[in-house]
């Protein structure tokens, strides 16, 4: 599988490690009354989902950038690749 680094270009697969879920940039809040609930869905819950999926990666054996990369998890065709510091300022996120 190649993914077309924004910076980059085209890099083999091989030199990112995948790190789950997009949604994961989204940390919940410690200070929240159901704090422990929050994380606990956080760190153990995870939908499955067959077809379109917002995906992490890092870029281990390169620049050591992250990744939102969109890929159908079907056919493993990727859709877009952006920086994962522009999905979060873009999405009003600090981290």
């Amino acid at each position: 599988m190649i993914i077309n680094h924004p910076l980059l270009g085209p890099r083999d697969a091989n030199e990112f490690s995948y790190l789950g879920d997009a949604s994961l940039m989204h940390r919940p809040d410690w200070q929240s009354d159901d704090a422990e609930n929050q994380f606990y869905e956080y760190q153990y819950l995870r939908d499955n989902k067959a077809g379109m999926h917002r995906e992490l990666w890092y870029h281990e054996q390169g620049d050591r950038s992250w990744l939102v990369v969109t890929r159908n998890t079907l056919t493993h065709e990727i859709s877009s690749v952006e920086l994962a510091s522009d999905v979060a300022r873009r999405e009003g996120r600090s981290r």
